[in-house]
């Protein structure tokens, strides 16, 4: 199926042994978390994988949990798993970004296509990191000041204007420019802005694009 992991948290340790043991007999590699807690004080040495997130949980509930790993900026999929009468904050969980949610008692067929559905997030998410992460080591060639001109093209700014909010002439911003596309082996704007976006150049959420090459 795929060699990403599985964390199941659920506090009801019958429902760890048994879904832990389900996945484990289609050898899927599970960790199993008593509580919110106690994966999120670990996530952040985790791998990439697919949560299992229980929902009514003492102490943080699985809304509160999908919650604090939006807030770290941990793109994990999540399925989110319910008791009977839990559809409206299973809602909730999809409108905060939940791959799906299954109710309990739930057969294996269920969760294994949940969790297929939670695999192929991953691997489009690492298609993707992986172009940023290639795109990100092409923009390291560039000085300081080809990088401010490259984020300039990318708000769609005409060179005059580059030049304005750079304290440099036009024509400066044109040698720049040509330097550039130069350095990234590119021969039009249309291939330069794809590497540019690629790197998340212009992101405004802090630390999407790396820091400015020194």
């Amino acid at each position: 199926m795929s060699e990403f992991p599985i964390y199941l948290i659920d506090d009801d340790d019958g429902v760890r042994r048994s879904v832990g043991f389900m996945l484990k007999t289609s050898r899927l590699d599970v960790q199993v978390f008593a509580d919110g807690t106690a994966f999120l004080k670990e996530v952040k040495h985790l791998d990439p994988g697919c949560v299992l997130l229980d929902v009514r949980m003492p102490g943080m509930d699985g809304l509160e949990v999908q919650a604090e790993l939006r807030e770290r900026g941990i793109a994990y999929p999540v399925v989110v798993m319910t008791g009977h009468g839990d559809v409206d904050v299973a809602v909730k969980a999809m409108k905060a970004g939940a791959v799906d949610f299954i109710e309990k008692p739930f057969d294996k067929q269920v969760v294994l296509e949940a969790v297929e559905e939670g695999f192929s997030r991953l691997d489009r998410s690492s298609e993707v990191s992986q172009r940023r992460k290639e795109a990100s080591l092409r923009l390291n060639a560039l000085t300081p000041r080809e990088y401010e001109v490259l984020e300039g093209l990318v708000k769609g700014h005409p060179n005059k204007t580059i030049g304005y909010d750079l304290g440099i002439s036009a024509r400066t911003v044109e040698i720049h420019r040509a330097n550039v596309m130069k350095k990234l082996e590119v021969f039009n704007l249309s291939d330069l802005l794809r590497i540019a976006f690629a790197a998340g150049v212009g992101e405004p959420e802090p630390g999407a694009s790396g820091a400015m090459p020194a």
